[in-house]
């Protein structure tokens, strides 16, 4: 198989953060059309993630879907592959992005727009994590992945959530 499978599980929510992101208009559009790509881009990250599920071979321990790129040549690879536990964090965290934006839109009452960004940039991140290979790329996805977090805790948070999400900042 030549398609980069893994690269557009990885990429697609941070595309669907891009749209949301150059959406502009009317408040209430821009909201409802935010929503629909929120949407539509976990679910179809979803659904590629359980076509991946379905074409995993469980009879090998060997990394599968290995993708790799030259992105600095003799120190840095940008090389993706899963095994059989990364396949199964892949399928929990498509699963679980749609159930946190369908929430979202139901509780969110301000920002949502922001909101549905933070997240979709940070199912990209998690994701990446799960698929990298390479330990420089495994590290600039999973401390990326502090800021998206940090947003989220520190503006759509509970009471005391500034003082929340700067302990998590601290500790991670």
């Amino acid at each position: 198989m030549n398609f980069p499978i893994l690269s557009a599980i990885i990429f697609i929510p941070l595309i669907g953060a891009f749209f949301i992101f150059v959406t502009k208009g009317i408040q209430k559009n821009v909201e409802k059309n935010s929503k629909y790509v929120a949407i539509f881009s976990s679910l179809a990250n979803f659904f590629l993630s359980i076509f991946l599920w379905y074409s995993f071979d469980t009879s090998t321990s060997e990394f599968q879907f290995v993708e790799e790129r030259n992105w600095m040549e003799g120190f840095i690879n940008f090389q993706l592959g899963i095994d059989g536990i990364s396949i199964l964090f892949i399928l929990l965290t498509t699963f679980i992005a749609p159930i946190c934006i369908f929430s979202g839109i139901h509780s969110i009452k301000f920002k949502l727009k922001e909101f549905l960004i933070a997240i979709l940039v940070m199912e990209t991140l998690m994701l990446g994590v799960f698929c990298s290979l390479d330990l420089v790329i495994f590290y600039l996805f999973f401390e990326g992945g502090l800021i998206p977090m940090f947003l989220i805790i520190g503006i759509w948070g509970g009471p005391k959530r500034v003082y929340s999400a700067f302990k998590f900042f601290l500790f991670t």
